[in-house]
């Protein structure tokens, strides 16, 4: 890696599949002119409409701040972002990196303020969807049942006290970063809550205590086109279980 390459204060992994109709361009380049210290890298993961070519064209306007990798074959959630954090671990230079959904249902500048609280003993920061006075946290019942009846179940078998392992903004330093992302996740669709398991096995459960916070959103709101399918809440406890399985001796 070239020791002249621009050191960023953040890099956020954003994952995206056939989001063409639903990517705002205007929030990414507002954002990045007013955050010259963040950089921004779109994963394509397969998409079989024009994403890639929409993706190239915001690359080629600000080659500066803004990476695109193409997944020429469709990963899932996790194996894209696990792609798109590795492929800035080998080409970027960043104290913090980030990865969040492609339709910003939690908003770019709340990821911001969400990863200056990574500081000091601190190596993981993640946003929560907990309702309180003053924010504005919108979500369909479906994600809110499937969200509380999984992070409940992830909590007690972590013994971490998490209230939403489920949240799609998460924040690391960059070598806690490097190491959470060394391999494939188990889920296509939990790893966030694989990740929760990784961290502990790195740090152990005291130590990992110590290293993370939750961050109550201000803002989040339910997009509508997830591409998670109802039907999976009936086979996620089996991931679930191949994921406590896997991680039982931690």
């Amino acid at each position: 890696m070239s020791s002249s390459l621009k050191l960023f204060d953040l890099v956020i992994v954003i994952p995206s599949y056939n989001e063409s109709k639903s990517l705002r361009k205007k929030k990414f380049f507002s954002f990045l002119k007013n955050h010259p210290d963040v950089a921004i890298c779109f994963v394509n993961d397969g998409s079989t409409d024009n994403t890639l070519e929409i993706l190239n064209k915001y690359q080629l306007k600000n080659p500066s701040q803004i990476f695109v990798f193409d997944c020429v074959k469709n990963q899932g959630k996790a194996g894209a972002t696990l792609m798109g954090m590795n492929y800035c671990a080998k080409n970027l230079e960043y104290t913090k990196i980030a990865y969040l959904d492609a339709d910003l249902a939690t908003p770019l500048k709340e990821c911001y303020r969400i990863s200056n609280k990574l500081k000091g003993k601190l190596s993981f920061v993640f946003g929560s969807r907990i309702k309180k006075l003053g924010s504005r946290i919108e979500r369909s019942y479906f994600r809110f049942f499937t969200g509380r009846v999984i992070a409940t179940f992830i909590s007690n078998v972590l013994k971490l006290g998490v209230y939403d392992t489920q949240c799609g903004i998460k924040v690391f330093t960059k070598e806690l970063g490097i190491k959470v992302f060394n391999k494939p996740f188990i889920s296509k669709w939990l790893f966030d809550v694989e990740i929760f398991f990784r961290i502990i096995k790195i740090y152990s459960r005291e130590q990992a205590v110590e290293k993370m916070k939750e961050i109550p959103l201000n803002k989040w709101i339910d997009k509508g086109d997830s591409k998670v399918k109802m039907s999976y809440f009936f086979k996620l406890w089996v991931d679930l279980l191949k994921i406590n399985n896997a991680y039982k001796k931690i």
